[in-house]
């Protein structure tokens, strides 16, 4: 049941929103009734993949020490920046940010175009890793593969409604983190993301590294915890 929830959020994220499918279904029900049925359609598969995780029987595949875990939860800090940067300043690949597609990049559009997603892949691999089950495996999985199938999706769609615009932007930004500034296309600038991103992201990670396991029943520092 776990493996159908993984395959019904995926496909309802990658299968639908991430194909022409999307444009045939917005075309008959108009945009704003693609994005209800969608917003419907998400709440509902993330739902059934929630209630099959927590009914799902596991198998342990490894244990990740002690270290490790003190690794993952450290990674897991640029992840809560990277989606606070995200949702701080309007992003021509998030939702509603499309006018900002002609505009310089800025911020953290210097380091990568997808800030939201790839605080979920983050969020996802480390999940994985720090829990190392099979039900894990499936569950976190489905984020890990809608986030990464995701950034090349919504560059393609971008790439087909705004040539000129979407040339410009991909000259100068990167999906991979750092890599136009790695590349010489662009620069750091850390002024431009602001003190917002890093303090609050900073805040919510160790908020949440606090009180993780009041939250979920784990810790993620403890072995065999997530």
């Amino acid at each position: 049941m776990l493996a159908i929830a993984a395959l019904v959020w995926i496909g309802v994220h990658v299968g639908i929103a991430g194909t022409r499918m999307r444009g045939a279904i917005a075309g008959r029900i108009g945009e704003g009734g693609f994005r209800i049925a969608f917003s419907l359609a998400s709440f509902a598969s993330i739902f059934f993949l929630i209630e099959a995780w927590k009914a799902a029987e596991t198998t342990p595949l490894w244990f990740a020490p002690g270290w490790l875990r003190w690794v993952l939860a450290l990674l897991m800090l640029p992840a809560f920046i990277f989606f606070v940067a995200s949702v701080a300043k309007p992003n021509p690949t998030g939702i509603g940010g499309e006018a900002q597609l002609g505009a310089e990049a800025r911020g953290i559009q210097r380091v990568t175009r997808h800030p939201m997603l790839w605080s979920f892949a983050l969020w996802a691999a480390i999940h994985m890793i720090g829990n190392g089950d099979s039900a894990a495996l499936l569950f976190f999985g489905a984020f890990l593969v809608t986030a990464l199938v995701g950034m090349p999706s919504i560059d393609a769609k971008l790439a087909e409604r705004a040539p000129a615009e979407w040339r410009r932007l991909a000259a100068t930004t990167s999906i991979l983190p750092f890599g136009a500034i790695l590349a010489g296309r662009n620069r750091l600038a850390p002024g431009e993301i602001g003190w917002v991103p890093p303090v609050i992201g900073t805040l919510a990670w160790a908020a949440m590294l606090h009180f993780h396991g009041r939250i979920f029943g784990v810790s993620p520092l403890l072995m065999g915890a997530s």
